[in-house]
């Protein structure tokens, strides 16, 4: 998005030499291809981004000003196995999950949260916001349980299976918050995570 222009931002995040990491990515990759086709998904109000790796560049973006965020990206799976491989979360992100002690801190989706302006762990990045002078949009996590993030590219057959899922549910979210609708459908509608 260019600077001063709001608007919904969806971002793929991971690293695609880590298998199921590279999850964000190829959903950003398949909704690359079809925004041209997609009704009200303007370009200046709707930027789809393979960020890979990039976290800095992501915050850096985030400090141009967007009405809303939608981050796709792998999840761990639950130590206790309650989640398989491929299933699909969709998670509203508050400023008081990312301070700390919140759901999405160290224990929750993420083990580090120090920045690493040459890496990605999105939580980081949106926690740093605020030192960067911004401040958190609107954000949504699109996320799906991993299987593998062994080295190695590629996804495995159970999030491979999950893109076309992930792809409906950003289309739904951007959907919603272009039209202003109250609220996302059913199968969009997003866990609470406080």
């Amino acid at each position: 998005m260019r600077p001063g222009v709001s608007g919904v931002l969806v971002a793929g995040v991971g690293n695609v030499f880590l298998g199921d990491d590279g999850f964000g990515p190829a959903v950003a990759r398949r909704l690359a291809e079809e925004v041209s086709g997609l009704p009200g998904w303007a370009a200046e109000e709707v930027q789809v981004r393979d960020y890979g790796i990039r976290g800095l560049h992501l915050a850096y973006d985030l400090l141009d000003g967007v009405d809303a965020l939608v981050l796709v990206d792998v999840l761990p799976a639950p130590a206790d196995g309650s989640t398989s491989a491929g299933t699909l979360r969709i998670l509203k992100i508050r400023v008081e999950d990312l301070e700390s002690g919140g759901p999405l801190t160290p224990a929750g989706l993420r083990a580090n949260p120090a920045f690493d302006p040459h890496g990605m762990d999105p939580l980081a990045v949106l926690r740093r916001l605020r030192v960067l002078g911004g401040s958190l949009p609107e954000t949504y996590l699109v996320g799906c349980i991993a299987g593998r993030t062994d080295e190695g590219m590629g996804l495995s057959e159970d999030v491979s299976r999950a893109v076309p899922a992930a792809v409906e549910a950003v289309r739904t979210l951007v959907t919603a918050r272009i039209t202003n609708a109250d609220a996302a459908p059913a199968s969009a509608a997003p866990d609470e995570t406080g």
